[in-house]
């Protein structure tokens, strides 16, 4: 996040579907996962005894203190697996994170086109949450000031209401494909269509039917738009981590000429900043020195196809005066 921030000055960042643990360490995509999960390629039904209500299956319900003694190794908590982590930062005045997470339940389900719904209720969420604080909205990238912490930032309560009422839709939409998949299941049963006896032609039609009936139809749940439910099983939790990257991570250094490259534009043509006195500098005047202006402030705009053209347009008079 540091390095989105610093380097590359990106105000506000959101990184969604991660698998984290409690303390926030990451899990691997090896890790083991429940036989609930393990078909969210679109072919599996949802179990009966799957509970999809996140006023009880959220994280946000776990116990809130850990054991004393923690083990050595890293131990993967097959409950942690079976949900989904978004983290998200708006970066404080000089380019500090202020990470928040929020934990959502992973629905034993495969839905197209999750991210575009997140993204597309995301800005409309999050133009609402600026213009509910005085004057953030007249400041650059809508920033709040350094003194709000992680959980309280427009970006989180935002991220709040999107997977409320996400999961709402998701989790409704699990129940509906659920009911709808038992009867096409006992309907083939009954033709003997299932088992191992099933040809691939009677598993596609099933693939199909199952595609259909886990489509999102989000017309239908304007209320759960509009008014997200549960809001409070999605509230952001600060990420303290944030504060302890090293303040050097993603500060742009100088290379050996003092040229520290800002970033901005294609490598080897985009803006540089030349350190005060620096080697770099006197090579750069260098390069000016013939018409163009020298910014004082430090910063200098190198373009090469000016100086190529400057001193294609400067080479005649320099052969005359040779010639006289």
């Amino acid at each position: 996040m540091q390095v989105l921030h610093r380097t590359y000055q990106v105000p506000h960042v959101i990184i969604t579907s991660l698998r984290l643990t409690r303390d926030n360490h990451t899990i691997s995509s090896r890790a083991p996962s429940k036989p609930a999960s393990t078909a969210g390629s679109g072919t599996h039904t949802p179990s009966d005894t799957h509970h999809l209500d996140a006023a009880k299956s959220h994280p946000s319900t776990w116990p809130t203190s850990l054991p004393d003694k923690q083990p050595q190794t890293l131990q993967v908590n097959l409950d942690d697996v079976e949900h989904l982590t978004i983290i998200g930062s708006t970066a404080t005045s000089d380019y500090k994170p202020r990470l928040f997470r929020i934990d959502t339940p992973q629905l034993p389900l495969f839905f197209s086109g999750t991210g575009d719904m997140f993204a597309a209720l995301t800005i409309p969420r999050l133009i609402e949450a600026v213009q509910a604080v005085p004057e953030l909205s007249n400041k650059p990238s809508w920033r709040s000031p350094d003194d709000v912490p992680a959980e309280e930032l427009p970006l989180a309560k935002a991220v709040q209401k999107v997977l409320a009422s996400m999961q709402s839709i998701l989790g409704q939409t699990t129940e509906t494909c659920h009911k709808k998949m038992k009867v096409y299941d006992a309907r083939a049963a009954k033709e003997g269509r299932t088992g191992e006896e099933a040809d691939e032609g009677t598993k596609k039609k099933r693939h199909l039917a199952l595609m259909n009936a886990s489509e999102v139809k989000v017309v239908r749940y304007v209320k759960e738009l509009i008014d997200p439910p549960n809001l409070e099983r999605f509230k952001p939790k600060a990420v303290e981590e944030g504060s302890k990257v090293p303040k050097d991570v993603g500060e742009k250094k100088p290379d050996e000429l003092h040229v520290t490259h800002l970033g901005v534009g294609p490598e080897g043509e985009g803006a540089v900043q030349v350190a005060e006195g620096g080697e770099g500098e006197g090579k750069l005047a260098e390069g000016l020195e013939r018409g163009m202006e020298l910014k004082t402030s430090g910063l200098k705009d190198v373009d090469s196809d000016v100086l190529k053209a400057e001193k294609l347009e400067n080479a005649p008079d320099e052969e005359n005066e040779e010639k006289s």
